[in-house]
């Protein structure tokens, strides 16, 4: 069953959301990278929602829901919901916390990580459509047939107080906080956020960032238009429709709303990684990608970043470091052409080790190569330390007689 989203949101709602969550969520800290604020020019402090016990900050809104569903006396036959993970696993937990049946409607390819955990925290999962609007048209119908309680991971007024303990904590936690930067898919981290904000701090700013690929909270706000994306590193992100009240809510106390690639969120992820030892999702990455995306727009000011998950597949995070360190010029590709003769590889790997660089793949190719049959490709894949230490190695290789580039 699912009932109408009530038409506001106000700051006492923020406060009883957070009188109903105290001992239940965890208050994750909220302090300053000097390191990252020194690269992006500005200070810089980080909210770690990805410490929450399902790494998530979804799990404020979720627990608020249902506490008050409880209060309310009305107990229901169970509770369903649409996600592509962070929220099912914060209903899924707090349902099974409170002794109450939940059921999960995901898109079928969210990450196994989350639906395998989501499943852990005893949830009945369903996998159903490519999107998260599929998947949540799929939940309403199932909620209807069975009798359960539709919690809206986004579009619920519950819902989006509970996610605004998250500045109700950083500005109690760092006062002089003169900018927020906060992701944005459906829109109910950044509704809550602000509405606390317009309260304690009336002259701060709040920046939401989506992804270009998923930019529809954007385009409404601002009545532009991007393509829709089919898919995203931050699908936690990824909503192809804002909510009734998010969208109202979001026009009117969200300053600004900002648009990051997949680059900027890779290099994010692995900044935060190497930098402050911290997983972050997609997602959960958005608000430093913004941040050094433009940082002339923050340039001087006192930025909290929300680490809203860290909810990553292995093997994606895997991938995206591997990337990160190409484009940083610490793991390269060098391509080369020489005599085949023997001796010939175990010359160009003493040039390579003479220059510092550590070999991490060799092929040597001869049939499927353009040069003469005297001759033979190799590409080397390299640890280096930075760009200038690629041209230094392909500058030995040079001087050593082979034609030799990096890429």
């Amino acid at each position: 069953m699912s009932a109408a989203a009530p038409a506001d949101v106000t700051y006492e709602d923020i406060e009883a959301a957070a009188a109903r969550l105290a001992g239940q969520v965890l208050e994750t800290p909220c302090v300053e990278s000097r390191t990252l604020g020194e690269i992006a020019g500005t200070q810089i402090f980080l909210k770690f929602e990805n410490l929450q016990f399902t790494a998530s900050f979804k799990e404020r809104g979720a627990l608020n829901k249902l506490g008050a569903l409880l209060a309310a006396g009305a107990r229901p036959k169970g509770v369903i919901a649409a996600s592509a993970g962070n929220h099912a696993q914060g209903v899924a937990h707090h349902a099974q916390r409170l002794g109450l049946r939940a059921v999960i409607v995901m898109p079928q390819h969210t990450p196994t990580v989350k639906v395998e955990r989501t499943r852990g925290f005893g949830a009945e999962v369903v996998l159903h459509g490519e999107t998260f609007d599929e998947a949540h048209a799929e939940a309403l119908g199932i909620a209807e047939r069975e009798g359960l309680t539709f919690v809206h991971p986004f579009d619920d007024a519950l819902v989006i107080a509970g996610q605004g303990t998250v500045g109700l904590e950083m500005l109690r936690a760092q006062p002089a906080l003169d900018t927020l930067v906060v992701p944005v898919g459906g829109g109910g981290l950044a509704s809550g956020i602000a509405t606390a904000a317009r309260r304690l701090a009336p002259g701060l700013r709040v920046v939401g960032v989506q992804t270009e690929r998923f930019a529809a909270m954007y385009d409404t706000v601002k009545g532009t238009r991007h393509p829709p994306g089919r898919s995203t590193i931050a699908e936690g992100i990824a909503v192809g429709r804002p909510g009734r009240l998010t969208r109202r809510l979001v026009a009117e106390r969200v300053d600004d709303l900002m648009l990051v690639d997949e680059g900027d969120i890779e290099q994010a992820i692995v900044m935060l990684l190497e930098i402050e030892k911290t997983l972050v999702e997609g997602a959960g990455a958005a608000a430093l990608a913004a941040v050094l995306k433009e940082p002339a727009r923050f340039a001087g000011r006192r930025v909290g970043l929300v680490l809203s998950g860290g909810n990553i597949d292995p093997l994606l995070l895997a991938a995206i470091i591997e990337r990160g360190m190409v484009r940083a010029g610490r793991l390269a590709r060098i391509r080369l052409g020489a005599r085949d003769t023997p001796g010939v590889l175990a010359h160009i790997t003493a040039v390579v080790a003479e220059a510092g660089a550590n070999i991490d793949e060799v092929h040597h190719q001869r049939a499927f190569s353009a040069l003469s049959a005297q001759n033979v490709e190799v590409e080397l894949v390299v640890q280096t330390r930075n760009r200038a230490h690629v041209a230094e190695v392909v500058a030995r290789l040079a001087a050593a007689g082979f034609d030799a580039a990096a890429g």
